[in-house]
């Protein structure tokens, strides 16, 4: 009797300790793992440092059989009101920055568009292809001067071929960018006068390969895309050749804000190349990429933002496909034109 209590106390005894050691064994156990894995790392911090841009899918907000072509030209002018310049009709569509329309002309007026400027009046200047001319009109689309010899092609005081692009100057100076048809940039004086012309076809120094946009910056040096050459030629008004910002990427369309960014748009390099669905397509076509970069007037990169390529009737909202043209308004916002896209985006900037 006295053997079955001392029995039956050490087995107490015994589930006693057991308890104790083993019912607080997982606390003890989880008390000693770390706290986090020692293979993963450190924890970095999560933060965008760099800006960003998104699509608004719904920008614009066209009127109802308001039509779109290849968007070769896009522009904002004081107010960040957004100007199109597409191969349709009507070539001239303006937006305000929040998409709603303000006004449309120029059908039948404009056959070739290419690309579109706003000068510090608010006037409308215009290159286009077919007519070989570079025209100013006012906001509304009053004809008020033309450069060139409507529907004659040349390379003298009086004709050009195929121009592109066309910036103007502070004391009203204007300089053409001419073009698909010749390899040359044009000045003319504020009354359309004929002043010099500079460059030749080819890949030296003082020549070009489709001079396909031109920019000015405050201190008054030209910005030229010479497209096929890979490069963007920095000149003088004379014609100096100051810089040469080579091999970087195709530079389709150029962009100058107040503060002296110097914005490029285009495709990064890529090798002469045959497509057979564009047999006669230049060197950049079709594009193999689409990006945007932003440089300082000394050629530093400052920024660099891609975007997807979209496939041939197929581009989904923030895709392009050939981009031509773009522009940035007081918020910093880019819009951009494509050819294959034919359309005109907006792009958030985020930060």
């Amino acid at each position: 009797m006295r053997w079955d209590l001392f029995r039956r106390l050490w087995l107490v005894a015994i589930a006693f300790v057991a308890m104790l050691c083993f019912g607080s064994l997982p606390a003890r156990t989880a008390k000693q793992e770390p706290s986090a894995n020692p293979d993963a790392g450190p924890v970095y911090p999560r933060v965008n440092l760099s800006p960003w841009y998104e699509v608004d899918p719904s920008w614009p907000e066209r009127p109802e059989g308001m039509p779109w072509g290849a968007m070769p030209g896009i522009a904002v002018d004081a107010r960040d009101q957004v100007w199109l310049f597409t191969r349709t009709n009507p070539p001239v569509q303006v937006f305000t920055a929040e998409g709603k329309f303000v006004r449309a002309w120029g059908e039948g007026m404009l056959p070739g568009p290419h690309h579109i400027k706003i000068d510090r009046e608010g006037n409308v200047w215009a290159a286009d292809l077919r007519l070989h001319v570079v025209r100013k009109f006012t906001p509304e689309g009053q004809l008020l001067m033309t450069l060139g010899t409507p529907g004659e092609k040349g390379e003298d005081d009086r004709r050009l071929n195929k121009p592109t692009d066309m910036l103007l100057a502070p004391d009203g100076s204007i300089f053409v960018s001419d073009g698909y048809g010749n390899a040359r940039v044009v000045h003319f004086d504020k009354d359309g006068k004929f002043v010099r012309s500079w460059g030749s076809l080819g890949t030296g120094e003082k020549q070009f390969s489709i001079p396909h946009a031109i920019a000015m910056d405050s201190r008054g040096r030209l910005y030229v895309a010479d497209r096929n050459n890979v490069r963007v030629q920095v000149y003088s008004q004379g014609g100096e050749l100051l810089d040469s910002w080579r091999d970087i990427l195709v530079p389709w369309g150029l962009w100058v804000t107040a503060t002296d960014e110097i914005w490029v748009c285009g495709s990064s390099p890529m090798p002469w190349r045959t497509d057979p669905a564009y047999p006669t397509a230049p060197l950049g076509c079709p594009p193999k990429d689409q990006v945007f970069m932003k440089f300082d007037t000394t050629g530093k990169l400052l920024q660099l933002w891609t975007v997807p390529k979209g496939e041939d009737g197929k581009e989904r909202p923030g895709e392009l496909n050939w981009v031509h043209a773009m522009a940035i308004d007081s918020k910093g916002n880019i819009y951009a034109g494509d050819i294959i896209g034919k359309r005109a985006q907006k792009f958030v900037r985020r930060r």
